[in-house]
């Protein structure tokens, strides 16, 4: 997985898995989701990031089963 964030565009970026991308579906006016083309979650693109989201804040928690 991998996060990044554009400063620029203030676009938040979650690449959950590495694919082919075959359609982006929009979640709402800001959020779209791309999805392969069997509809499995790809990323999720997150736009005006700063304040929808608590950036720079981050925080990763790995959870044992």
């Amino acid at each position: 997985m991998k996060i990044r964030y554009f400063e620029d565009t203030d676009t938040l970026y979650i690449e959950l898995k590495a694919g082919v991308v075959a359609d982006t579906r929009d979640l709402d006016e800001n959020t779209s989701v791309e999805v392969d083309d069997i509809g499995q979650m790809l990323a999720i693109t997150i736009e005006h990031a700063q304040t929808r989201a608590e950036l720079p804040a981050f925080s990763y928690e790995q959870v044992a089963a």
